[in-house]
């Protein structure tokens, strides 16, 4: 069995008082997730985030006052490290591709059976990009329309840069990127910043699922 301290704590954030019940009775289920908390909106997520200190936060995408994307922003410009991963009802691509634009760490559908859902919200508590299975032609078409307008390469990329990309691929933060390649985080940072100007891209997510495409995961 799992001990308590290896276990990823959750955050809940949707406007459905009831929804959020479900959630929390399924991670309770759990050997590996535990439930920290839930919140209804964007602003006490954002509290609740400062002060529970979660591992992975399921986010909702529409939401009354400040949207889910909004919301995920501003986790991330106050400078909260947790992996965050939308489950909503929309699976239109425009809101796909803008959340993972934004920068989230997974995209799961709120119809996926229980038993999947849970599966999933595991592995992205070890650190892996999740995905409803059901996007991945949605997220193929997109960036199969987006190499037609603009055409982001491996070429321009340095050796490190690459090794970087492929570890992005993988979920690793910044700070395992570093552990792992023997370098700082600072200079994992500036590598980051540089690969993604060079691809065109506005987010880790967005060039590690592009990455996988183009088998570099």
């Amino acid at each position: 069995m799992t001990s308590p301290d290896t276990r990823r704590g959750v955050l809940i954030v949707d406007d459905h008082p009831l929804f959020r019940r479900g959630v929390r009775q399924l991670i309770e289920m759990s050997e590996r997730l535990t439930y920290l908390g839930e919140a209804g909106d964007g602003q006490a997520a954002l509290e609740k985030a400062r002060a529970l200190s979660p591992d992975l936060i399921l986010l909702d995408l529409q939401m009354q006052a400040m949207d889910g994307i909004n919301t995920l922003k501003s986790l991330r410009e106050a400078g909260l490290d947790a992996r965050v991963v939308f489950l909503s009802v929309s699976d239109h691509q425009e809101d796909v591709i803008a959340a993972i634009r934004a920068g989230t760490d997974g995209y799961l559908l709120k119809d996926m059976p229980p038993d999947q859902l849970l599966e999933a919200l595991e592995k992205q508590g070890d650190g892996e990009m999740v995905f409803d299975p059901r996007l991945t032609a949605l997220m193929a078409g997109a960036i199969r329309h987006r190499s037609a307008t603009s055409t982001p390469t491996l070429d321009h990329l340095t050796r490190r840069e690459r090794e970087i990309l492929h570890l992005l691929t993988k979920s690793y933060a910044n700070k395992q990127i570093g552990q792992h390649l023997a370098i700082c985080e600072g200079t994992v940072k500036v590598h980051v910043r540089h690969l993604l100007k060079k691809l065109e891209m506005r987010s880790r997510t967005e060039a590690a699922v592009w990455a996988a495409q183009q088998g570099l995961g």
